[in-house]
């Protein structure tokens, strides 16, 4: 026997995605870690006049993904990075090592996690959770140049 539950949602909303914004943001990381591009990822949003749709993020890599994760408390992101590496541990004895030990873990960790993500726009905001923020996570342990591509599609205010 389950207990009750309550679930309920506002009236739908509809427009006319007939616009695509899209932008390349570069981030260079300092090594394995978190990267927080939440602000970046809302003024993106804000510089296009985002009203209603979606906002998709994309990294072109294969050894850093993106994730949607807690940002009150640092220990999670620690508490992630450990889970990630005991996951992908660089002593497994992996075959793919010419880029150094490092390399084949972080492609099992994009793997686990994601190369893209979509956050909906409504009446102008993103709808991040309050606890919520984006982040690029880097697998390798030296820094690297990454790219994010961010596109909008769906309404904006006019200009």
């Amino acid at each position: 026997m389950t207990a009750a539950s309550s679930i309920s949602r506002n009236a739908p909303s509809a427009v006319s995605a007939s616009l695509v914004v899209s932008s390349l943001l570069n981030v260079h990381t300092s090594g394995r870690g978190f990267v927080d591009l939440t602000a970046e990822v809302a003024q993106f949003a804000q510089e296009v006049r985002a009203i209603e749709g979606q906002l998709t993020l994309f990294t072109r890599h294969t050894s850093a993904s993106l994730t949607i994760q807690e940002n009150a408390d640092p220990t999670v992101l620690k508490d992630l990075t450990a889970a990630l590496d005991r996951l992908a541990p660089e002593d497994f004895g992996w075959s793919h090592d010419s880029e150094g030990p490092d390399d084949m873990p972080a492609h099992v960790k994009t793997m686990l996690s994601a190369t893209s993500l979509q956050v909906p726009v409504m009446k102008g905001k993103l709808m991040l959770g309050t606890w919520q923020a984006v982040y690029l996570i880097e697998h390798r342990r030296r820094p690297h140049a990454r790219e994010v591509v961010m596109q909008f599609v769906g309404k904006t205010s006019p200009g």
